[in-house]
């Protein structure tokens, strides 16, 4: 069995803003000799999340406001009194929401590699979210399988 790491790279904006990865993961698979098998992809951060769903344009906006109702920016948070909270750095946002949101949705996925493609559904794209932003964010991708 092989085993292939690599990192994925993102300059992201502020606010909630959704990344399609799926073209990158594929990348990466097709650079490896694994035919079968699965990859992991793992978001290595607390205001990022990952999602398997559809790419497209009108949903993600409906995505957008319904993870700002869960969470809006402008309720009170405990995380945001930042006098109270012990070494935190000088640039610290005030970013609960962002954490809550991130807490619905995933820090990981894995899909299935057939024939060294994922195996995703008609409709289906890896989505990366940044829900705080704007950074350099990195996932984590991991494929495994054999030749």
């Amino acid at each position: 069995m092989l085993i292939i790491n690599k990192i994925i790279e993102i300059e992201t904006t502020e606010g909630i803003n959704i990344h399609n990865i799926t073209p990158q993961i594929q990348a990466i698979i097709s650079s490896t000799e694994i035919k079968n098998g699965q990859v992991l992809i793992f978001s290595r951060h607390t205001t990022t999340a990952l999602a398997i769903n559809e790419n497209e344009s009108r949903l993600l906006q409906d995505v957008k406001v319904f993870l700002q109702k869960l969470a809006p920016d402008s309720d009170k948070y405990l995380h945001n009194d930042l006098h109270l909270r012990e070494n935190i750095p000088p640039d610290e946002p005030m970013n609960a929401h962002s954490h809550l949101m991130a807490m619905m949705l995933s820090s990981s996925e894995v899909i299935p590699v057939v024939d060294g493609k994922l195996a995703l559904g008609t409709y289906q794209s890896v989505l990366f979210f940044e829900l705080d932003g704007a950074r350099k964010r990195t996932l984590f991708c991991q494929v495994t399988g054999i030749s």
